[in-house]
């Protein structure tokens, strides 16, 4: 934090993130009983939309929540494991995620291991590498294959610009290839056509 700002309460970062995230427009977390200890957080999705409890929202924001929460809340320090914290995310806010990760490792200094199939949260983190926002060393990254019925890991190789040299044949599909067949395919039909 620098001199002078003051430091964001655990609601602040969770309401700031959501909202950069597009998922909310408002935040708050109410007692249920005067001077209870229970609470419930009350939200909105946009600037016209009526408050509603964060239950009401949907899957993805009440998915997310406790993902945010957890890594401005554990003690400076600690190790948070996640598994497929993308779950039930679109793809935009899957990629956000990554940048909620760096955000939650540099200011507390935490280490998240993170378990994933996103495509979208890993790009952004390449991305990051790339922009300098986030060093190659301070990740580590892993491939889980399965070999002769027994897992196999193996350490991805990512550059200072955020290239994995040793990518998995086929990993995330063949990205390329279908494209290429889907402009072949709407060729044909433009042809077949006139």
């Amino acid at each position: 934090m620098g001199r002078g700002r003051k430091a964001l309460t655990l609601e602040e970062r969770v309401a700031k993130w959501l909202m950069e995230l597009g998922l909310i427009r408002n935040f708050e977390v109410r007692a249920i009983t005067p001077g209870g200890k229970l609470f419930q957080v009350w939200v909105k999705k946009s600037d016209d939309a009526s408050e509603v409890l964060v239950t009401d929202v949907g899957f993805g924001v009440s998915q997310i929540l406790p993902v945010i929460a957890l890594c401005y809340y554990v003690p400076e320090g600690s190790v948070v494991l996640l598994e497929q914290p993308e779950i039930h995310l679109h793809p935009s806010v899957q990629a956000g995620l990554a940048d909620v990760f760096i955000d939650a490792v540099k200011t507390r200094h935490i280490q998240l291991i993170v378990e994933s199939h996103s495509e979208h949260l890993l790009r952004r983190l390449q991305r990051r590498i790339a922009e300098e926002g986030l060093h190659a060393e301070d990740t580590a990254l892993y491939f889980c294959s399965s070999l002769g019925g027994e897992s196999k890991l193996t350490t991805l190789e990512l550059d200072i610009f955020g290239s994995i040299k040793n990518w998995p044949k086929d990993f995330f599909g063949d990205e390329f290839g279908e494209i290429s067949a889907m402009q072949d395919a709407m060729l044909k039909r433009k042809k077949s056509a006139t």
